[in-house]
């Protein structure tokens, strides 16, 4: 089958930090489905393990942690799914990833697509569709149901692919949101979104919070760098207030005022379930099971924004160099393959 891969860790613009190459089909372990790859959407994670290092792989190593295609085999333990599902989903860190005509993904954390939306439309979603909600209303423990109705909740990388759905989901909750944002563009892409304010990432965060009358904020999800904000979140976090990231700080992070503030902080890190095979895990199934019923019944928008064809190792070079310039707007898929 065909399939992009890397046996060297390169940067981007290097031709053979992607290279299309030749790998056997994979066959269907017990819990699996066999899924023909319709659709593939680049994530930050997957540049961050494409990273320059010196490691090199005997065998190409398939990335690509968004996936969106049809069963073609099940494994003898899979129930609720049968060959020709469309479905769609994020998959395991520690196992290949999507880039390929075919691959296997555990059935528990898959989910049949959006019938709405078309393959790349559908690959787009999974990833950060289960990082926020798992940021929001597992790690925060925000109630869906409205239990935290009119508090405020900012957002740091609000017009990013996790906070294009984290702004909608808060909003479905009932929050009061505040995106961060920088440019017209971004700008206007949250409040789409549904963002009740924008403040400027780049500029102090205080003065822009006061300015829109608060001291505080009930809640923050940092979707963007830990390091940058860091004191800036302790800072504006009310007191007993709770703080989610997802990218790993670099340095030590002071925690004095966080103490004394009696603030929450808590990662998350969307292949937890599957990388240490938690006795949930069919709970990311489940989860995109209700997105894909949300984005079905129009009360949630997909985020692609950006579409490139054929998948092949060009067009994922392009769209990993899109995503590490920093300006990329909600999602990049990519769809088709080449005859």
């Amino acid at each position: 089958m065909k399939a992009v891969g890397l046996t060297r860790y390169l940067p981007i613009d290097d031709p053979a930090s992607l290279e299309d190459v030749e790998l056997p089909v994979p066959q269907p372990e017990p819990n699996d489905l066999l899924v023909r790859v319709e659709a593939v959407a680049v994530n930050p994670v997957d540049a961050k393990v494409r990273a320059p290092k010196p490691d090199v792989e005997a065998t190409p190593r398939v990335l690509g942690w968004d996936v969106a295609g049809v069963v073609v085999a099940t494994g003898t333990e899979v129930e609720g799914f049968a060959v020709g599902d469309a479905v769609y989903y994020a998959g395991d860190i520690t196992r290949p990833g999507g880039n390929s005509q075919y691959a296997r993904v555990d059935a528990r954390i898959a989910a049949r697509k959006p019938a709405s939306l078309d393959f790349a439309e559908a690959a787009a979603l999974p990833l950060t569709a289960l990082t926020a909600y798992e940021a929001l209303f597992e790690r925060l423990q925000l109630d869906l149901g409205g239990g935290h109705a009119g508090q405020t909740l900012l957002v740091i990388g609000g017009a990013g692919g996790v906070g294009s759905l984290g702004i909608q989901f808060a909003r479905r909750a009932g929050l009061t949101v505040i995106a961060t944002a920088s440019r017209p563009e971004t700008t206007a892409w949250v409040k789409e979104l549904g963002a009740d304010h924008v403040v400027d990432h780049r500029q102090p965060l205080r003065p822009q919070i006061e300015a829109l009358g608060l001291q505080y904020v009930d809640w923050i999800a940092d979707f963007a760098d830990t390091d940058p904000y860091w004191e800036q979140m302790v800072d504006l976090v009310r007191p007993q207030g709770r703080i989610v990231t997802i990218v790993d700080n670099t340095r030590p992070l002071a925690t004095a005022l966080a103490k004394a503030k009696s603030i929450g902080h808590v990662w998350e890190f969307m292949f937890t379930r599957a990388r240490f095979r938690t006795p949930d895990m069919a709970e990311q199934g489940r989860i995109l099971a209700e997105v894909a019923g949300w984005i079905d019944d129009g009360s949630l928008r997909h985020t692609l924004k950006t579409r490139l064809t054929p998948i092949d190792a060009a067009n994922l070079r392009e769209a990993h160099r899109r995503l590490e310039s920093g300006t990329a707007i909600g999602k990049i898929a990519l769809s088709g393959w080449s005859a």
